[in-house]
C-alpha cells in the first residue's frame, strides 16, 4: 500500500509508531497534489513551505517523546471559506482574491492542536452557492472519476482531493448539501454535523442558520476521527452547542440489528435516475440484511424544502454579503476621481461577485423587502418549522432516516448552468436537512457506470453517532468506499 492510498487512521498510527515520518507523508502528499492538480483544479492555494515546516515539528515532537495528538502528522485540506492565518482565503470569489485573515477559524486552531498538517486551501463555488462547484472565480473542479463531469458542489475541491487520494482528510461546508452531495458524486464519505456541534467562527458566512462545517474521508472510521476533533462549544460562536461530546469512534461497533430505518418511500420515489434508485435499494437491502429493520415513513413537508430553502438561504446570504462593498476589504472597483461612494460600491460589488452570487443576492434582498416579507420569508420560516417537525414526529419510530443523497449521479460539466432551476432541484433530498438542522452523512452505495453514487442517513439532533454507526456497519459489509479513481 502506497502512501497515499492510507487512511487518516493508518498515517496517524505509522508516525506515531516511527514506522514513517510526518515529513515524508508530507512530501509524498504535495508530490500528489501537484500531479493531480492541473487535470483536477481541486486546489486554490498550496501551503507547501508552511506544511512542510508543521510536519518537520511533529516529527520533532515524536523524537522528543511527546504525545502528538489523534490526528499527528495527518495532512489535511480545508475548503477556502475557511479562515486561515496568514494564508489567503477567498471563498473562491474575486472580491476577496487578495484577502489574508488575520486569525484561524476554530476549526483550524483544533486540527492543528490535534496535530494536523494543513496543505492547502480547496477550490469552491464562489461563497459556497452552487451544486457543480462552476460557481467558482478560479474555474470549475473536475470530478476525478472522469474529469468531464462535476464533482458536486459547493464543496467540490475538497470533496474531489480526497477522492484522489491527494490527502485523506479534507473540511467542507455545508448548506443544503454542500458536504454530502459531492462526497456522493466523487465516491467518499461526507458528513454534515448537527448544525451548532461544531463551530462556524472563522467560516465565511453564507446562510448563517444553516451553514455548518464537516469533514470528507474515504472512510467512515476516519470522518468520525475528525468529528472528535472538531466538535464541542466555541464561545466565540454564539450558535455553537454545550452539549457533550461522545466518543464517535467507539460508537462504530458494527452491530445493526437494533437499528430501525425510516424510509420515505413517497418522497423519494419521483425523479430519481434509475441508476440511483437501484443503487438506493440496494443499500437499503444491505442493511435489512445485516439486522436492520426497514420503516416506511412520512415527510408530508419535504416536497417544499426547495423553495423554502432558495428563500431563506437567499434572504440570509443577501445580508451576510452585504459587508462585501470595496470599504473595509477585499477588491475595490477602479474609478474615476469624481466617482460617488454610491458608484463605487454598485461597481466594486458587480465587478466582483460572480453571476449566480449576484442572483442569490437579488433574490434575498427581494423576499426580505416591505411589502414580500410576509409572503415569502416568514412563510418559508412557517414551512421550515413543519419540517422539521415531520422529522421529530419520524424520530418517534425510527434511529435513522435513509434516502439517495441525490436524485442524479455526476453531470458533465456546463449541462445545467443554463437552467439555474435544474440546479437547484438537484439538492431536493439535502437541504431539508440543514432547514431542520440535523446531523446527515453521505456514504459511496454504488456506480451508474463509472460515476459514484452515494446514499445518506439522517439522525437526531446531536446524534452522529447512530448515523456513523450505521454508515460504518455499512461501509463494512461493502466494497464501495475502496474503489479508487484511474487517476489514483
Amino acid at each position: 500500500m502506497t502512501l497515499v492510498d492510507r487512511t487518516a487512521l493508518e498515517i496517524r498510527d505509522g508516525i506515531a509508531a516511527g514506522t514513517i515520518s510526518a515529513s515524508e507523508v508530507c512530501r509524498v502528499t504535495l508530490e500528489r497534489m501537484a500531479s493531480a492538480n492541473p487535470r483536477l483544479n481541486a486546489f486554490n492555494h498550496v501551503a507547501a513551505d508552511r506544511a512542510l515546516e508543521r510536519a518537520a515539528g511533529i516529527d520533532r515532537q515524536r523524537a522528543a517523546g511527546l504525545p502528538l495528538g489523534p490526528l499527528g502528522g495527518v495532512p489535511i485540506a480545508v475548503k477556502d471559506n475557511m479562515c486561515v492565518r496568514g494564508m489567503r482565503t477567498t471563498a473562491s470569489s474575486k472580491i476577496l482574491d487578495s484577502f489574508i485573515p488575520p486569525y484561524d477559524a476554530t476549526v483550524v486552531q483544533r486540527l492543528e492542536a490535534a496535530g494536523a498538517v494543513i496543505v492547502g486551501k480547496t477550490n469552491c463555488d464562489e461563497f459556497a452557492m452552487g451544486s457543480s462547484n462552476e460557481n467558482s472565480a478560479y474555474g470549475p473542479v473536475r470530478n476525478p472519476w472522469n474529469s468531464d463531469t462535476t464533482p458536486g458542489g459547493s464543496s467540490g475541491g475538497s470533496a474531489a482531493a480526497v477522492a484522489a487520494r491527494c490527502v485523506p482528510l479534507a473540511l467542507g461546508s455545508d448548506t443544503g448539501g454542500s458536504i454530502r452531495q459531492p462526497a456522493s458524486f466523487c465516491g467518499v464519505v461526507g458528513l454534515k454535523p448537527t448544525y451548532g456541534r461544531v463551530s462556524r467562527y472563522g467560516l465565511l458566512a453564507f446562510a448563517s442558520s444553516l451553514d455548518q462545517i464537516g469533514p470528507f474521508a474515504r472512510t467512515v472510521r476516519d470522518a468520525a476521527l475528525a468529528l472528535s476533533v472538531l466538535a464541542g462549544h466555541d464561545p466565540c460562536d454564539s450558535t455553537s452547542s454545550s452539549a457533550g461530546v461522545p466518543d464517535y469512534s467507539a460508537a462504530l461497533t458494527g452491530e445493526l440489528k437494533s437499528i430501525r430505518v425510516g424510509v420515505p418511500r413517497a418522497f423519494v420515489s419521483a425523479g430519481v435516475d434509475d441508476s440511483v434508485r437501484q443503487a438506493f435499494d440496494s443499500a437499503l437491502g444491505t442493511l435489512r440484511t445485516h439486522g436492520a429493520t426497514l420503516v416506511d415513513i412520512d415527510l408530508p413537508h419535504a416536497k417544499f424544502a426547495i423553495p423554502v430553502y432558495y428563500l431563506v438561504a437567499t434572504a440570509e446570504a443577501s445580508s451576510n454579503l452585504a459587508r462585501y462593498d470595496g470599504v473595509k476589504y477585499g477588491f475595490r472597483a477602479a474609478l474615476a476621481k469624481d466617482a460617488s461612494l454610491k458608484t463605487m460600491y454598485s461597481r466594486t460589488r458587480d465587478e466582483g461577485f460572480g453571476a449566480e452570487v449576484k442572483r442569490r443576492i437579488m433574490l434575498g434582498t427581494y423576499v426580505l423587502s416591505a411589502g414580500y416579507y410576509d409572503a415569502f420569508y416568514l412563510k418559508a420560516q412557517q414551512v421550515r418549522t413543519l419540517l422539521r417537525r415531520d422529522y421529530e414526529r419520524a424520530f418517534e419510530s425510527v434511529d435513522v432516516v435513509a434516502m439517495p443523497t441525490s436524485p442524479i449521479p455526476p453531470f458533465r460539466l456546463g449541462e445545467k448552468t443554463a437552467d439555474p432551476l435544474q440546479m437547484y432541484l438537484a439538492d431536493i433530498f439535502t437541504v431539508s436537512v440543514n432547514l431542520a438542522g440535523l446531523p446527515g452523512v453521505s456514504v459511496p452505495c454504488g456506480f451508474a457506470g463509472e460515476l459514484p453514487i452515494g446514499f445518506q442517513l439522517i439522525g437526531r439532533m446531536f446524534d452522529e453517532a447512530t448515523i456513523l454507526r450505521v454508515a460504518d456497519a455499512f461501509e463494512r459489509v461493502t466494497e464501495w468506499n475502496k474503489a479508487a479513481p484511474a487517476l489514483a
